[in-house]
């Protein structure tokens, strides 16, 4: 159990539709291709990967913390508005760091967009730094 009561548990099947409904609300840079096939493919593949963050019945925080067995990767770090500053992003990292440990990881990346100032923030508070030399490369498939 983390700060104030909250708790991390695993997303699960039933979590999916919640999930996405909690992305349009709370996370920034929500990606419009969302949908549940993806989410429940996530879920089926790594069934630890999808984070949720609860304080009591509420979901108040969720981070995926992906492992494909060469390195640990952090998308979808978004908290409840109501909720930010309080140790959410916190308590959802540290479970996600424990997680990458039992692997074996001695590195996690994330994926922040630069224009979300408020999850800067965020990051860096929980150790986390820009790291200049890297970038982003894609191609849409």
């Amino acid at each position: 159990m983390g700060e104030f009561g909250v708790k991390v548990r695993s997303g699960t099947v039933e979590d999916v539709e919640a999930v996405l409904d909690f992305w349009l609300f709370a996370a920034e840079g929500t990606d419009r291709r969302d949908s549940a096939g993806k989410v429940l493919a996530l879920i089926e593949r790594d069934p630890e990967a999808l984070m949720i963050a609860e304080l009591g019945d509420d979901m108040v925080g969720t981070l995926i913390a992906g492992w494909d067995g060469w390195r640990a990767h952090l998308y979808r770090l978004a908290v409840h508005p109501d909720h930010r500053r309080k140790g959410v992003a916190r308590t959802l990292l540290a479970a996600a760091e424990a997680r990458f440990a039992e692997f074996g990881a001695f590195r996690a990346d994330a994926m922040v967009l630069d224009g979300n100032t408020l999850a800067h923030h965020a990051w860096s508070a929980a150790g986390y730094r820009r790291q200049p030399e890297w970038g982003r490369w894609v191609k849409p498939l």
